[in-house]
């Protein structure tokens, strides 16, 4: 990975012709933690020159960017439903070309033969209306989550003009924001905005209970004392102008009394 969040073409390039026989590689759309967008039709060029297959896992992209396979020059897609209002427990692989796969749930025929069991009818359903309307009113949330992030993330820099917003010179998701502050812990941070009534997170939100730095930061180059500092914010089709305003407030307040507290504490 680059230092700007983004996979590393050129090594990958170098182990794709390192590697004998046919390799299968797995690259995400959008980092779940920084939210930086891969460069995925250009990963797709070098996997494929070297005979290769490239699964993208598309959860986080979805409802928030495009997900064309075929622009992607993708051969097989993830997706799963809770990420854009759909039933949890549903999702969906896409391949561009018939590809033959052995199942991880064996027994009847059904959904073509790649996943024995009684279908689950009424998630798949819902799953689809979600999909229907996320790619209906894609262009709007998109243009709105992105000035709404803009937006913060100017009045997070002009209060605190040491922040860091990481991966912040890559294209990104539209609803995403990872940033630190030189000195601050994030686990202190978590605490503190959860009871000023903010939800965020330490990094990613599946590892939210680990204590450990992001691996990504770290693949980043991000020094470890910084990384401890990650927070992640993430928006959402609700979100409003006024709850941007009420974060930036929250900002103010938590990180004026834990800076100050770190400050004591390193006198």
């Amino acid at each position: 990975m680059t230092t700007s969040g983004e996979v590393d073409l050129a090594a990958l390039e170098r182990r794709m012709a390192a590697l004998e026989g046919r390799a299968l590689v797995s690259l995400m759309l959008a980092n779940n933690e920084t939210g930086v967008v891969q460069p995925v039709s250009q990963a797709a060029s070098a996997v494929h020159a070297a005979g290769g297959t490239l699964h993208v896992d598309a959860v986080q992209a979805a409802g928030r960017i495009p997900c064309d396979i075929n622009a992607l020059g993708a051969d097989l897609l993830t997706l799963s439903g809770h990420k854009i209002g759909a039933p949890k427990g549903v999702g969906a692989l896409v391949g561009r070309t018939p590809v033959s796969v052995d199942p991880l749930v064996k027994g009847g025929g059904q959904e073509r033969g790649l996943r024995g069991g009684t279908e689950n009818v009424a998630g798949i359903a819902g799953f689809g209306a979600a999909a229907a309307a996320a790619r209906a009113g894609l262009a709007s949330a998109r243009g709105r989550m992105a000035a709404l992030r803009d937006r913060l993330e100017t009045g997070l820099k002009g209060n605190s003009p040491q922040m860091i917003i990481f991966g912040d010179q890559s294209e990104r998701l539209p609803n995403t924001t990872l940033f630190a502050v030189p000195g601050m812990k994030a686990e202190t941070a978590v605490i503190a905005f959860d009871l000023a009534g903010v939800a965020v997170s330490a990094g990613a939100a599946c590892s939210s209970g680990k204590v450990q730095p992001s691996h990504v930061l770290a693949a980043m180059g991000v020094p470890p004392q910084l990384a401890t500092a990650a927070v992640r914010l993430s928006l959402g089709p609700s979100t409003t102008g006024s709850e941007i305003e009420r974060f930036i407030e929250a900002w103010i307040n938590v990180s004026g009394s834990l800076l100050r507290r770190s400050e004591g504490m390193a006198a």
